[in-house]
This record gives structure tokens, sequence and C-alpha cells, in this order.
């Protein structure tokens, strides 16, 4: 190859004076002198570079090898400390084939460096594609008579990111390629790459809306073969080193993402990039909730430690508050020079000695002057004086993205996706809306609703479990007295014999009565007065070991005691609640069907249900609805207690289940209050009696018999008045004729329970 001397008016190399005989790389001593004679050349053409922040780099086309760089280029790539750095990566590639390796003023003379030695993880753009492209572009101008050159599909630029050592120190380069010094030349005329496309006979009109399709530029790309093209003269690389702002659009787009809400590694990420871009360690928040500051060391839901609170009137003087009360950034030099309150005073002994406070304030749409104020991010470093004023302009240009990324978590937080039913789901994601516009809260309310609740409650289960506890403790003393019996045969123990009576004593008391805090004290007894000597009988003879064996076995499981009756009693409570719980689901994809509604279960010995229906869950509600629903809550109901008969008749379980529905003809308000973990809460004095109903009539008794108003295999109606039976009458009709429940109906009144009274309930039992 060889480079005259001569450069063009306008600063260019001009085509003439570059010429190659082949492609085929030269030797070192070939190429030495030449390089020589274009070094000078380029120079002149790089020498305003010098000023600028503009990387230039001279590549042969078709091995990709540097032949030249800039000094920006050389600096910024950091070849020199490469090359004279470790033997590993490149300069381990580098040392293998040239013990003394050097750059001399930008020449790249014997090294071999191709381009993809320097760069990796290009961004949408490979190298590849941009050099495919420039040599498609000279391929349909000289071949094919098409110039794309008004359409800019050619002048692309691509990011990549600097091969380094030091993953976390990335640096982004932005770069654009130069075809205008390459020759071209098809080897093989007859042989048409892009034969299948038929661009002779495409109209003109038509070309350039082809190739602005998208995926039709990369097909034809794609298609090139590149074999049959002989090339000539050097691609000039062009870069630019984007590192800050490619730090900040990544970190943009990552907090503005929606799926910020649901990828709590997410937040991970944005740390790390906040970490790169501010040269920090440790992200601060401080959220502002009522009258109080919550401080936490990480940006997501789970801090590294528990939020310290501090009451607002105590950081009247913190630079944390007078951040939010101005609106502006804030730049703290040095945290012992401003340690005003608790707060910073707690920073330092996080050893923080310089802060960046970020506020987030929303400015209100419907009122001027109003804001609603989000908290502060605090950026960190444990040297004083760290924070630069580029530090503060990128901090106030990532404020609408942080703010965009809160409003996404408190609408997270508010709504709670995952447990939130989907039929107000709807009205929770209008007021997450509305919030995160800056709007004040509302409390949501869904007014005239008409609940249906009901209970399918196992019938003496404290009773059962305590018989289960009783069992297992019994077999586990009498285990234990056989370990100190068998001492006391083999050796005299006068301590052995009174723990023997001990244990005595113990099973005669859990022989009359039993409940958990019995429970809990046997099992403390046995491990503090017998356990503790198990390595001691041990040692003792082949009967005491014997003892200890068959103790040890029947206590090797994750409760360390017996537990055989009380898991055959759990087994069958989780059988239960599998079955109740896939009945009811069944049943509610009917009755969803019918008109969708808000329905929550819970599920402890047995299942509760608590069904609203009404217009301002759904506007279609209707008389016909509300009455359909009830109706097939009834079926459900008596489905469900056919399964418990069914697993009761294969004897998977010996328990026995009541079913209660309670009526409730007049219609309730219900709102979510978020300062308590249930989804609704009853509204007003009339609304309130409904849930004290609720929660006692399950113990509710017959006010003449004493007799427990609900019994094993009925199904039990608690109502009001005259009209709630009148239409609950039909439906036991109803149910009759499918075969539910049997003809005859026990009537009678409810003992008044503690501020309630004038309850009536009506008993059928149900048909298997």
């Amino acid at each position: 190859m060889t480079i005259s001397k001569s450069v063009s008016t306008n600063g260019k190399l001009s085509k003439d004076t570059v010429s190659s005989e082949s492609t085929e790389p030269l030797t070192v001593s070939e190429k030495v002198e030449p390089l020589q004679d274009w070094k000078q050349s380029l120079e002149q053409l790089f020498y305003l570079q010098r000023c600028s922040h503009l990387l230039m780099a001279v590549i042969e086309p078709q091995t990709l090898i540097l032949r030249y760089g800039n000094e920006l280029f050389c600096q910024v790539s950091k070849i020199h400390s490469t090359l004279l750095g470790s033997e590993t990566g490149l300069s381990a590639k580098l040392l293998g084939k040239n013990k003394n390796p050097k750059i001399e003023d930008g020449l790249f003379n014997g090294l071999n460096i191709k381009i993809s030695d320097l760069f990796q993880q290009w961004d949408s753009l490979t190298f590849e594609q941009l050099y495919r492209y420039h040599l498609l572009h000279h391929i349909l101008k000289q071949y094919y008579d098409i110039d794309l050159q008004s359409l800019q599909l050619f002048n692309q630029s691509a990011i990549a990111i600097l091969n380094s050592a030091n993953t976390s120190e990335q640096r982004f380069i932005q770069i654009w390629l130069n075809s205008d010094l390459l020759q071209i030349t098809k080897l093989n005329s007859q042989l048409d790459d892009f034969a299948e496309f038929k661009f002779n006979l495409m109209p003109f009109s038509e070309r350039e809306s082809w190739f602005l399709k998208p995926g039709n530029l990369d097909d034809i790309a794609q298609k090139l073969n590149l074999e049959n093209y002989q090339v000539k003269g050097v691609f000039l690389l062009e870069g630019l080193e984007i590192t800050e702002s490619e730090q900040m659009r990544r970190l943009t787009h990552q907090l503005i993402s929606r799926d910020l809400i649901v990828q709590s590694q997410q937040w991970e990420n944005i740390q790390q990039q906040l970490q790169a871009l501010f040269r920090v360690k440790t992200c601060l928040v401080m959220r502002i909730q009522g009258q109080e500051a919550k401080l936490s060391q990480s940006l997501n839901n789970n801090p590294l430690h528990q939020p310290i609170i501090y009451p607002l009137d105590t950081l009247k003087d913190s630079p944390m508050l007078q951040a939010l009360q101005d609106n502006q950034v804030i730049n703290i030099p040095d945290l012992r020079q401003q340690c005003f309150t608790d707060c910073e005073r707690y920073l330092r002994k996080l050893n923080i000695r310089s802060v960046l406070l970020i506020p987030l304030v929303i400015q209100s749409v419907n009122l001027q002057g109003s804001q609603q104020i989000l908290g502060v991010v605090g950026l960190t470093s444990d040297h004083p004086n760290h924070f630069t004023l580029s530090d503060v302009k990128n901090a106030y240009q990532l404020i609408p993205a942080f703010i965009t990324a809160f409003c996404h978590c408190l609408q997270e937080q508010f709504t709670n996706l995952r447990n939130i039913h989907p039929s107000v789901e709807w009205r929770f994601l209008q007021e997450a809306e509305r919030r995160s516009w800056g709007f004040q809260p509302e409390t949501i309310i869904f007014e005239t609703v008409y609940p249906l609740y009901g209970i399918s409650d196992i019938r003496g289960s404290s009773e059962q479990r305590n018989r289960a506890i009783q069992v297992d403790l019994l077999e586990q003393f009498q285990l234990a007295i056989n370990i100190v019996e068998a001492l006391c045969e083999t050796q005299k123990s006068s301590l052995g014999e009174q723990l023997k009576l001990d244990l005595q004593d113990y099973i005669t008391q859990l022989k009359t009565e039993i409940n958990v805090e019995i429970e809990m004290s046997s099992t403390d007894y046995l491990k503090e007065h017998l356990e503790i000597y198990f390595d001691c009988f041990s040692q003792c003879s082949p009967k005491v070991q014997t003892a200890l064996k068959q103790y040890k076995e029947a206590c090797n499981n994750e409760h360390g005691c017996v537990y055989t009756a009380r898991s055959y009693y759990d087994e069958m409570l989780n059988l239960i609640t599998y079955h109740l719980q896939q009945v009811w689901t069944h049943w509610q994809e009917q009755m969803q069907a019918i008109l969708p509604h808000y329905c929550e279960m819970e599920f402890s010995d047995g299942m509760d249900h608590i069904i609203y229906v009404g217009k301002s869950i759904d506007s279609r509600f209707t008389s016909f609805h509300i009455r359909s629903l009830r109706y097939e809550q009834l079926r459900a109901m008596c489905d469900c207690a056919r399964r418990i008969f069914r697993l009761k008749s294969e004897q998977k379980i010996t328990l026995d289940l009541a079913h209660l529905v309670l009526v409730q003809y007049t219609p309730i308000d219900i709102f979510h209050d978020e300062n308590t973990e249930g989804i609704f809460a009853v509204r007003g004095t009339r609304d309130i009696r409904y849930e004290i109903v609720k929660k006692r009539i399950d113990k509710g008794v017959d006010k003449d018999t004493k007799i427990r108003i609900t019994q094993p295999g009925m199904l039990t109606l608690v109502y009001s008045t005259e009209e709630e039976w009148q239409e609950y009458e039909q439906y036991f009709r109803y149910l009759h004729r499918e075969g539910w429940v049997d003809s005859q109906i026990e009537f009678g009144i409810v003992d008044p329970l503690p501020g309630v009274s004038g309850l009536n309930y009506a008993r059928v039992a149900i048909l298997e």
C-alpha cells in the first residue's frame, strides 16, 4: 500500500492518494517505512482533532486490524496501559506476539490489534453490521445504480463498551465509520447476490420505501457475499466518548420502566448505575409519610437495615428538609461542618463525609402552588468534597425519572396487585394513577353493596387438637419414664427416682387436663430435666441405651417431639382446607359469570367467605343479580358439605363441619383502610353491627335450649326480618327440589349476643 502526502483543500484525503495492490497483510519490515509517510499525511488530517473530543483511527477493511489512532483514541482506549499491563486478555495476546510492543506516535506497527480486541457489548448495531452497511452502500451504488445516500441508512452509529479489566468502570464510545476512501471491485460479475429481490424490475419510486421497511436492509446486508469483492483503501473510524450521557440514558430508562414494579432486580441495577455515574457506594432514601421521615439505606422495599424514623419537627434544621422545602439539589461538601440534627450525626457514624441530596417533589396539576412531597434520594461518599458541578447538573436531570420511579413504587405498594380482587382492581388502579399525578389521596369507598357471608366451621376442632396433643405427650412422657426406670433398675440413683416421680405426676395431669400452655410447658420440662442427661445415659447399660434410642426415634422430626397424633390432625385439617378451597373456587367461577363481585376467603378451622356485590362495583347490577348470587352461595355451601361427607366416608377424616349463612338484607358501605391489613372495612354504626354479628354468630346458641345453632352436616341460616326469611324460604324450596337439602326445616331464636339481639335462625340437613 502506498499513500501520497497530498491533502485536499477541504482537509480530507483525496481518493487518488490511496491505492492498494493487495489486501494481503504485509510484514512488519514492509509496513514500517510506508507507514511513516502515511502517518505524516494523517497528522495533517488529524491536526485539529488534537484539540477536540473526537477519536479517530484507521482500519484495514478486510482484516479489521488497527493501523493508526490519533492521540485521543490511544488515550481513551488505554492502549498504552493495556500493552504494558498484566499478561491477561489483550495484553497477553499482544505480548505473546511481540515481547517489546509499543505504539510510536499512534502507529500500531506489527501489533495486529483488531477492533474487536478493544470493544465489547455493542449496542443495537455491531461493528460487523456497520461494516456490511458501508460495503453495501458502495456496491448498490456502483453495480445496481441505487444511491441511498439521501435516506442516511448508512450513516448509523453504534455504541460499544471498551474492554477493561475493571468492569465497574465502563467507558462507552459512540462509533461511526467513514468509507469514502474505499475502492470495491467485484470479482465475479456474473454472481448476483440480490437476484431474488429483482431491483432491476422495481420502479424507482418504490425503491426508497422498500429500503425503509424494517428488516429489509438487514436482509440484503446478510445476503452480501464478501468473498466476491476485493476491497482496497482504508476505513476511517470516528468515535466520541459518551460514558456520562450513556449512563444517564440507561439510568433514566430503568427508572421510568414500569417493569420496575414487578422486578426487584431492577432496583439493584439502578443502584449500580448510580454508583457508577456518581462514583458512590451507598444510596440513601428518606421517605416522607405524614409527620414522619423514614430513612433507609436502599431504594427498594427491602432496605439493608430497618428504616430509622425521625419526627419531621426534629429535622427543621436538616439539609434533608431544606432540599425538599426549596425543591433544590443540595451538595453537602463535608458533613463535619453541617451536623445540625440527629439525622446528620447518624450519617457521620456511617463514615459518610459528603452527600448529594436530590428532592422528589411533585407540583400538583390541580391546585396552583400545591405540591406532593415524596422524599429525598441521598448519594453519599466517605470522602469530603466528592461531588462536582457536573454531578449536581446530572442530579437535576434525573429528578423527573426518580419521581416516575417512586410513583410506580407507590402504586405497587398501594395496589399490591397480587392481593386485590379483579372485581375492584380498577378502582385501586384509578386511585394509584391519581396519586401519581400529584392529587391528594382519596379514600376508596364502595357504597351500597350487599354482603353475603358464610362459614364452614370444623365442629370441635379445639377439642380434637387437644386430644391429639394429649396422646402425643402421654406417649413421649411414657418413653421418658422408660429411660429413667431402666436407669434405676441397673444402678442406684436417688435423682433418677425423683425424676421418675415427677414424670408420673405430669402423666397424671396430662390425663385430666390439656391445653396449649400445658403443651409448651411439658415439652420444655422434658428438654430441661431429662434430655440434658442424654449424653450421660448413652454411656449406661444396654437397657438404658435401648430406651434412649426409642425416645430419640420417636422425636426424630422437625418438631423435636412425639408428633404422631398431631401430625394426623394437621393432615386432616390441610385436606379439609384444600377441598373446601377447591370446591369454592369452582363455584366462584360460575358466580363471577353472573356478575363480577368482590370475594374474599379465609382459612383456619374451616373456611369463611365474604362477598360484596353492588352497582358501585359493577354498574350492571340489578336485583336479579343479588338474588342469583344468594341462591348460588347456598348451593356452593351444600357442595362444600357434600365434599366433606365424601372424605369422611372414605375414612380420610374423622372431623365434622357445620355450615352457616348470615343474611343481610340492607346494603352497607365499605372502604379501603390503608392503616390495617384487611382490604376492606365497613363504614358507619349500622354497618359495624353487621361486623359484630359476623365475628360472634358461629358461637350462637338457641335461646331456649342453649344448644349451638350450627350442627354438623347441616346448613344454618341466620336472619333478622320476616322479609328476609320469605326470600330464603324460596331458596330452601329450590334446594330441596334439586336434591341438595332435606324438606324438614328447624326454626329458632338466637340467644342475644353481646351488643346484638333479634336474630332468628332456620336449619336444614344437607343431603349426601
